[in-house]
């Protein structure tokens, strides 16, 4: 039998039986439909969660922290005095910083080291707070930040400004009935930098800087919106002042290093390096895969419980087919004495069967994507109302449908209607012709 006439005989025989065929393919629409929803549901949550991490802009990002660890001194014994610690560990020296550049995918390392004293900025009647890091770069455009206004560059005694620093500011003389405050535009103006220590008998000294604004840097949604950039050597000499000391970068290292890889392919093998070396490296790079696998198994149990449905749908092809062998068994027979063999009738049953699996994949398909567009829709209509009146950030997607999904889901579809019709199609293509024509 040749493959057109035998593909021209199964729609024949599906189209008789219309009827039952759609009854038998509802269940295979609902158990595809339910696999394509659930599916696209978890690469939709997936997809928004990635896209929310903080710091998910930049995959290359690696942060390296010294690796501190504590040693207790023992207790002298009759001496009345206590253990102590001592601190040591893996410290961030100019040594390990060079080493550390030097590793293979490693494209930049910028040091970063946080102010230690207590500090306030003034700005006319306005005070603020915040945190000041120092950077041993001119130009912040290396670290992948952005300006808003202003420039990314750094100068002595200027500083670059996240994008909600500005919101830092409040007024101490504000009464309880005044209108809230609006954030004051701060670039290319002056403020006062006012560091406090105090000496060891209770005395509070303080030293004032006048500092520029230079630039506000793009909104990351980040820690860098909140943080203030300056140069490492002006950083380093307030902490001097309030430590009373020189620091010897040899014996007390570096608060933290920001090394980006050449790209997103090799940071885990850059940051696997790093941590060989004793440090301690964080980069979103890790928090993306773990995401991933969390999705994944996701992924698995929703179109499991999809395709639960769809096994259903298989009990009742089976039973479809059987039925169908019962009223033409007769028709068997006569086909099997003009010359057809038993593949022809295998061929003939089971393909009836694959093709009532690909009419009930091909509706799944349609309907689940139909659902997952709606669902879309409506989702995040409700969130973002709710974002509105809450000030959260609105999902951006809540269903993603992958191009593979439907390919998938159809082919599924239609081999579980293939071996659903296989106990069905075997029975019929064994059965004795002879006998066949005998029954009523």
């Amino acid at each position: 039998m040749r493959i057109a006439d035998l593909i021209s005989l199964i729609l024949f025989n599906l189209g008789r039986r219309k009827g039952r065929v759609m009854l038998t393919a509802v269940g295979v629409v609902i158990g595809t439909a339910a696999v394509v929803v659930l599916v696209s549901l978890a690469v939709g949550l997936q997809k928004n969660a990635t896209e929310q991490l903080w710091g998910i802009n930049d995959l290359s990002r690696i942060e390296v922290y010294p690796n501190y660890s504590y040693e207790m001194e023992p207790k002298v014994m009759g001496g009345g005095g206590g253990g102590g610690s001592n601190v040591s560990g893996t410290l961030l020296t100019p040594d390990a910083i060079k080493q550390i550049k030097e590793l293979p995918g490693a494209e930049v390392a910028v040091i970063h080291e946080y102010l230690n004293a207590s500090m306030e900025l003034v700005f006319g009647k306005l005070h603020g707070y915040g945190g000041i890091t120092g950077v041993d770069i001119t130009d912040l455009s290396h670290l992948g930040l952005q300006a808003a206004r202003g420039s990314t560059e750094l100068h002595k005694g200027s500083i670059v400004v996240g994008a909600n620093f500005p919101r830092n500011f409040y007024n101490p003389q504000a009464r309880p009935d005044d209108p809230p405050l609006e954030p004051p535009d701060l670039l290319d103006q002056t403020v006062k930098l006012v560091l406090m220590k105090w000496t060891q008998d209770g005395q509070e000294v303080r030293k004032t800087v006048n500092i520029k604004v230079s630039g506000i840097l793009a909104e990351t949604k980040g820690s860098e919106d909140y943080s203030i950039y300056m140069s490492l050597d002006e950083v380093t000499a307030f902490n001097e002042w309030s430590l009373g000391r020189r620091i010897n970068r040899n014996k007390d290292g570096y608060a933290m290093l920001i090394v980006r890889a050449t790209g997103p392919d090799v940071v885990l093998d850059v940051a696997d390096q790093i941590t060989a070396l004793g440090f301690q490296a964080y980069t979103p790079q890790t928090a993306v895969e773990g995401i991933n696998s969390f999705f994944t198994i996701m992924q698995i149990i929703f179109g499991g419980v999809g395709a639960i449905a769809l096994l259903v749908a298989a009990i009742g092809i089976a039973n479809t087919m059987a039925m169908a062998i019962l009223e033409r068994t007769r028709e068997i027979g006569i086909m099997k004495a003009i010359g057809a063999t038993n593949h022809n009738i295998l061929s003939i049953f089971l393909g009836e069967a694959a093709g009532i699996g690909f009419i009930g994949g091909l509706g799944g398909v349609g309907l689940g994507w139909g659902v997952s567009a709606v669902l879309n829709v409506l989702v995040k209509s409700y969130f973002a109302g709710q974002a509105a009146s809450g000030g959260s950030i609105p999902p951006s997607v809540v269903t993603a449908t992958p191009f593979w999904l439907p390919i998938f889901t159809l082919v599924f579809a239609t081999v579980i209607g293939l071996i659903s019709g296989l106990y069905p199609a075997l029975r019929a293509a064994t059965l004795v012709p002879v006998d066949a024509l005998k029954y009523e």
